[in-house]
């Protein structure tokens, strides 16, 4: 049986009126900004890789932004992954992606509901840690997924892809396109962008590879995420290097940017181009020759991991350490790694035979 309602009830109420919101300057969460026993106090007690699944349970899930494509498709694949594990799904959420304070709302209200579990794409890593750690005081197991928070106020987080999966595949993706010979370029965001750079990093080790040995990197750009910037370097790619065979741009608004100009240009179908983008932005560069293929995780398996990684913690299958391992239905068994991190696997490719099956 789970702790008195009234009790619980209780505890949430005083979390309600008590909370102070702090509002960080940070962008994301990366590992180093975790230490390594942070989480201990989300992932006490033993996991039973055993116990018998429960059913009957209620599981929120809170995005960044209801009503956004991308979204919708994660949460509607939780809701699917809910409704076969004989479980309930509710989504709440703010209209904006950048309403920290009414996630906070969100995830107290949640509480007040006695939830048993909620999926959260956090939009500060920070900032949602006090109303997150009273939830989990009140016996709610928390699952962040998306967009994490710190370590210490969740159970796990299921990350779309782990950053050297990212990195390797694209190099993969294009040297098949370009045959394994050529020049090549990255397109990237903003100098600093750690993931970027992260990603980046990895795609020169796989380029060490004595199978690339006839490709060669001649020139990372910036476009800074911005359109016209990214448009603008492509361009200057294409001139500087005038033999260029690919481009990878681990960035949707640089890869669409770069897409826009290779469409209407002379290196239309000539110079290959691949990287992150979604399904929509890139549709109609894919259908009219453009590129070939490109990758991202995809959203509605992404919501489907949360919501099984949920019932398992609710159900004592798993607590959230490193180590312990769970069957999440057809989608495979999933070892949980540093810092309660669960990679959802290798990103999804999308090309002409799949693309209209998506739609973020």
């Amino acid at each position: 049986m789970r702790k008195s309602s009234i009790r619980r009830t209780c505890a949430a109420l005083a979390a309600v009126t008590s909370l102070a919101l702090a509002a960080t300057a940070c962008g994301g969460t990366t590992k180093e900004d975790v230490s390594d026993d942070s989480a201990s106090a989300a992932t006490a007690g033993k996991a039973d890789p055993n116990a018998e699944l429960k059913k009957g349970l209620t599981v929120g899930f809170l995005p960044k932004q209801v009503n956004n494509p991308y979204f919708t498709s994660a949460d509607k694949g939780g809701e699917a992954a809910l409704k076969e594990l004989g479980s309930s799904y509710k989504e709440v959420g703010p209209s904006s992606a950048t309403d920290t304070s009414g996630q906070v709302s969100y995830v107290n209200t949640l509480t007040q509901q006695q939830v048993d579990a909620m999926a959260v794409s956090a939009q500060d890593p920070g900032a949602l840690c006090t109303a997150l750690k009273q939830a989990m005081k009140n016996d709610i197991k928390v699952v962040t997924y998306d967009s994490d928070t710190k370590a210490d106020c969740r159970n796990a987080f299921v990350s779309q892809a782990s950053a050297e999966d990212l990195g390797r595949t694209e190099v993969q993706l294009l040297a098949e396109q370009i045959g394994y010979k050529g020049e090549i370029a990255i397109l990237s965001a903003a100098q600093t962008a750690t993931n970027q750079n992260i990603w980046i990093d990895f795609m020169k080790e796989e380029l060490k590879d004595p199978k690339y040995k006839d490709m060669k990197l001649v020139k990372v750009a910036y476009g800074n995420d911005d359109a016209q910037q990214s448009f603008q370097q492509t361009q200057g790619l294409l001139q500087e290097y005038p033999n260029l065979k690919g481009i990878i741009s681990p960035t949707t608004v640089g890869i669409k940017a770069a897409a826009q100009y290779l469409s209407g240009s002379k290196y239309k179908g000539k110079v290959k181009l691949t990287g992150l983008g979604t399904p929509n932005d890139m549709r109609k560069y894919v259908k009219n020759g453009t590129v070939e293929g490109f990758e991202l995780w995809d959203p509605s398996k992404l919501g489907e991991l949360a919501a099984r990684t949920a019932v398992a913690l609710v159900s004592g299958q798993i607590t959230g350490k490193e180590g312990e391992t769970f069957t999440a239905g057809d989608m495979g068994e999933f070892t949980i790694g540093k810092d309660g991190v669960i990679s959802l696997g290798k990103p999804t490719v999308f090309d002409a035979k799949n693309i209209d099956q998506f739609n973020f």
